[in-house]
């Protein structure tokens, strides 16, 4: 049968690895693969290579053709093609499975492990509207599901054979020569089966699924954003994603993506806009309106006599983002303030500035407070306030607001102080729920 004879090798590593004598029964050997692979399983934070050596010599010493020619030449004779090869014809997993299962030795389907299917991710754009008000959108998706004419089989009568190419396991092993006594054992799908393990005849194909098991369909899902969701944020719809026989369905996941805003900028439930003020208004006051992100109309404006600051940052409380599955509480709208100084003075107006006894340092050292006759003195020499004043009856329209003064440096302190007092407590609280799951 062969051309030569193989030279002998190392014929007890196999043992060593179970932790057998050469002369073990076959339940000696069934208990020590039994309780080596329960303690080196991956899943329970076992060693995945020595899980697999594990497998690879059970492989060869349950199988009596496999052992007995392992035991008179060793590892080298099985690399050499003797008994079937020396690579692992199934997966551990798989093997392990069927241990455990009551039916084990069989070698059915019934032993095999379901796999896990692959999620599907889809970006989702939202607007910021969206992340305030909350907002449903309906998606139609195509998804494989698996074929009701032939559940799942892809053969019409139901038949299944096993490929020859891998003998079932989806599998196939080739080996390269390197050099001398230098081999390269390589594992790759089977092109045959596609890594199924199975074959159908072409008469006997599902004339549905045309063999594949699974067909496509649309389905329409209706994806609820809610108040206060974060960019980044998942939704996930459990075991929506393909289907597949012998195989959990995965899930769809969709990631929140938020658009840029030309108004206003999202910081955790904080809201952060700008707004440019006239030295007229800096200095005596100002009126205006905003549209909030729910189209209400909120009036902004300052104390009497009140100065405003280059750069000054100002807070409205209960006007930033809602809190997410607490949409009644909202951060706080912070205005950050500009000034608009005008290029030049002429000398009338200079000297209008002295009588009214007002001295502005250029280097921006405003008073705190001016009373209502400087702030007419002011202006009446000042440039004039910008066009489109609001009328009486649009500031009837406007919600109240109150500016309340932030020192903004401070506040960004305390705020990422918080989020990593936050931070460590949640991973106080999920640290005993992981250990438990793992046990």
């Amino acid at each position: 049968m062969f051309g030569r004879m193989p030279k002998k090798s190392d014929n007890t590593r196999y043992y060593d690895i179970l932790g057998v004598p050469k002369n073990a029964s076959a339940d000696e050997l069934k208990k020590a693969y039994r309780k080596a692979a329960i303690k080196n399983h991956p899943d329970k934070g076992g060693d995945p290579e020595k899980f697999k050596e594990l497998a690879h010599a059970y492989e060869v010493l349950s199988d009596a053709e496999k052992r007995e020619i392992y035991d008179q030449y060793g590892e080298d004779a099985l690399k050499e093609g003797m008994g079937g090869g020396g690579g692992p014809s199934v997966n551990p997993f798989d093997l392990f499975e069927s241990f455990l299962n009551p039916g084990f030795g069989g070698g059915g389907r019934s032993g095999r492990r379901q796999r896990r299917g692959e999620d599907v991710v889809h970006p989702l754009k939202v607007t910021l509207e969206d992340l305030y008000n909350g907002t449903s959108k309906r998606l139609s998706l195509s998804r494989n599901v698996i074929c009701t004419k032939c559940k799942g089989k892809g053969s019409k009568s139901g038949a299944i054979a096993r490929c020859q190419g891998c003998q079932g396991s989806g599998m196939k092993v080739s080996i390269r020569q390197l050099g001398p006594g230098m081999i390269q054992q390589m594992q790759h799908v089977c092109p045959d089966c596609r890594g199924s393990g199975e074959t159908i005849s072409e008469k006997d194909k599902c004339g549905t699924c045309r063999g594949n098991k699974v067909v496509q369909e649309k389905k329409v899902l209706e994806v609820e954003v809610e108040k206060g969701m974060q960019h980044n944020q998942k939704i996930t719809f459990q075991g929506a994603a393909d289907e597949a026989p012998d195989t959990v369905t995965g899930d769809i996941v969709f990631v929140l993506q938020l658009k840029d805003h030309p108004k206003f900028k999202r910081k955790g439930d904080d809201l952060f806009m700008e707004h440019t003020l006239t030295l007229t208004e800096a200095l005596c006051g100002f009126k205006y309106s905003i549209t909030h992100l729910d189209n209400r109309q909120l009036l902004i404006k300052s104390n009497p006599g009140e100065i405003i600051k280059p750069s000054q940052f100002k807070a409205i409380n209960d006007e930033g983002m809602p809190h997410h599955q607490r949409p009644f509480m909202k951060g706080r709208l912070y205005i950050h303030f500009n000034v608009d100084f005008p290029e030049n003075l002429t000398p009338e107006q200079c000297k209008s500035f002295m009588k009214g006894r007002l001295y502005i340092h250029f280097n921006v050292d405003f008073p705190e407070k001016l009373t209502p006759e400087q702030c007419k003195t002011l202006e009446s020499v000042l440039p004039p306030r910008p066009p489109n004043q609001l009328t009486d009856m649009e500031i009837d329209e406007c919600e109240e607001t109150t500016l309340h003064d932030v020192n903004i440096e401070e506040e960004m302190r305390r705020k990422q102080q918080q989020q990593q007092e936050a931070y460590e407590e949640d991973a106080e609280e999920s640290g005993p729920r992981v250990q438990c799951a793992q046990q």
